[in-house]
Order: structure tokens, then C-alpha cells, then sequence
């Protein structure tokens, strides 16, 4: 009999089809719907697919008895409840290092587009307008760009930054000994020093609105906010908040809170431009992580280790 695997998360239908002959395969995005499967079903369900902002509750795997795995298609998993799954002995695993280099071409890109207000200058073109002696925007070279999170991504963010000879400064929850870029001690610290601030941090209780109304009044009216990490880690209505009042000059998000519903304060917010969650997307990141996820169950289903569980879990 073919191994259960209950998706709650959207994907591409490449994944669909690379698994389609291995396993049995149902994808139930909504949570009322899903819910009422698995109360009829659960007992089936060997695996769950789902990402770092689906997660999975400590309820939902009690609802499975004879879950063995839950895997998150990208390196997030903080929606999922670990101890809940230690408890259980449900292994986890996730994809870090999938979307690396596409999630840092992104960030750049957003950036980019921000400093140099490539989207505004679009509209009023097609509008026929055309620039006035008011249009005039910072150029990128030689600032300071300060990344928080400077893990598999910030690394590559930096690499890329350097090549418009800008000075990296970075704050993580403790220094790094293999890079001779500037450690800051906090996110405030962090945001104080720079012209550009780009957030790839990792959700959950720690990085919690670590950019806030006092992190914004630091990066100043001259700074730029980026975020490509979590939607948790940047406080929407003090991110508003200081673009309305010019405390910041303007912000670019690919994850927000309240995803992926758009929170209508985002959306009549000045000077922000928004992208729906897609910085991990690319043709290529596609195919690495089928083949990482495809491998992870395998190993799983024939008792070997999981090639990338998430850190913690049993």
C-alpha cells in the first residue's frame, strides 16, 4: 500500500508529479475542508506536507494517529509545534538551502527598486508623465547595508552587495568567526548604522517584531527597510506607521503579517512596495527542492536519516 501524504500547503504541480506514482498524494488547502477529511480519514495519513507559515498545531497531529513525518517545502517551520512532535515521535524535516540564491537576487531586487523608485517612475510614465526636478534618489554604491539574519541567505546578500562596494554590517544571535563583516549586538544597534536594512531572519518568539517603531526611528529618514525573512519579525502598524510620518523613506516586503491576506493598512501605505511571497521562486529552486524533499521521504519510509530534519526535533 502506497504511503499517505496529506498536503495542507500549496505547491507546484511539478511536485505533484514527481511523487504522484510513489505515494497517494491529497492536497486540501482549506482549513475547514481538511479539517473534515482527516476527522473521517486521519487514521491514513503517514506524512504531512505543509511550510513554516501553514505549520502544523500540536491539535491538527493529534487528529492523525499514525502520522510518522511532517515536512516543510522550504527551510521555514515555525508554524510547527516541535516539542508537540518530540512528544509524539514524529520526525520533521524542512529544505534549508533550496532558494538561497533566488531569495537574495530578490532582496536585492526589492531594494533596488525602492531606493530608486522603479515602480512609482513606471506608473507615471504610463501615465504619461515623465520626471520633474523633485525626482532625483540615492544610488546604492558605497552605503552602509546592515542584514539581519546572516545565515545561508545574508551571506549571499552580502556577497551581492559587495559588488556595489557596500560595507555590511550584521546582527545575528551571536557573532560569526568565518566573516570579517561588522557584528552589531542588536537589531538596533543594527538598524542605527545603516542606510539600507534587509531582514532574513527566521520567525518565532525570538525575532518577534524585532524591527518596531524604536528599530525604525533608528534606521531614520534617510534608511530603507527590506524584508525577505518573516512577516512576525517587522511590525506592520509601526512599519506604516513610519512611512506615513517619514520616519523611514520607504520599505519593500516579500512576507508580511497576516499572509496572505494583505492587511489593507499595507496596502494604503506610502512608499512600500509589495510582492506576495514569491522571493523563494525560480524554476531552478523548484527542482532542488522536489529532489531534497523527494529524498528526505525516501530516507524517512526505508529507516534511513533524514538528509535535513529541523533543528530540535527527534
Amino acid at each position: 500500500m502506497l504511503k499517505f501524504i496529506l498536503l495542507k500547503a500549496p505547491v507546484f504541480d511539478g511536485l505533484l508529479t514527481a511523487l504522484g506514482d510513489e505515494y497517494e498524494i491529497k492536497v486540501i488547502l482549506d482549513d475547514d475542508e481538511r479539517a473534515k477529511f482527516v476527522a473521517e480519514n486521519g487514521e491514513r495519513v503517514d506524512s504531512v506536507l505543509t511550510n513554516g507559515t501553514k505549520g502544523m498545531t500540536a491539535e491538527e497531529m493529534s487528529t492523525m494517529p499514525n502520522l510518522k513525518l511532517v515536512s516543510c517545502f522550504g527551510a521555514g517551520y515555525e508554524g510547527v509545534d516541535i516539542d508537540a512532535a518530540n512528544q509524539r515521535g514524529i520526525a520533521l524535516s524542512h529544505g534549508p538551502g533550496v532558494n538561497d540564491v533566488c531569495v537574495a537576487d530578490h532582496a536585492m531586487a526589492l531594494l533596488f527598486a525602492i531606493v530608486r523608485r522603479i515602480v512609482q517612475s513606471d506608473t507615471k510614465v504610463h501615465n504619461g508623465g515623465w520626471k520633474s526636478a523633485e525626482d532625483t534618489w540615492p544610488r546604492l554604491s558605497e552605503k552602509t547595508l546592515g542584514i539581519l539574519g546572516l545565515g545561508r541567505i545574508g551571506l549571499r546578500i552580502a556577497t551581492r552587495a559587495q559588488g556595489f562596494d557596500m560595507k555590511i554590517h550584521y546582527h545575528n544571535r551571536s557573532e560569526r568567526s568565518d566573516v570579517d563583516y561588522v557584528y552589531e549586538k542588536s537589531a538596533m544597534d543594527l538598524a542605527a548604522v545603516s542606510d539600507f536594512l534587509i531582514v532574513v531572519a527566521p520567525g518565532g518568539p525570538e525575532t518577534y517584531h524585532l524591527i518596531n517603531a524604536k528599530s525604525l526611528k533608528a534606521l531614520g529618514p534617510e534608511g530603507y527597510l527590506v524584508n525577505v525573512g518573516r512577516g512576525s519579525v517587522v511590525d506592520n502598524d509601526d512599519l506604516v506607521a513610519a512611512l506615513k510620518d517619514g520616519t523611514i523613506a520607504a520599505a519593500g516586503l516579500d512576507v508580511f503579517e497576516g499572509e496572505p491576506t494583505t492587511p489593507q493598512i499595507l496596502l494604503d501605505a506610502p512608499n512600500l512596495i509589495i510582492t506576495p511571497h514569491v522571493a523563494g521562486r525560480a524554476p531552478e529552486s523548484q527542482t532542488i527542492m522536489v529532489d531534497l524533499y523527494k529524498r528526505n521521504l525516501a530516507n524517512f519510509f526505508t529507516g534511513k536519516p533524514l538528509e535535513t530534519p529541523v533543528p530540535g526535533s527527534v
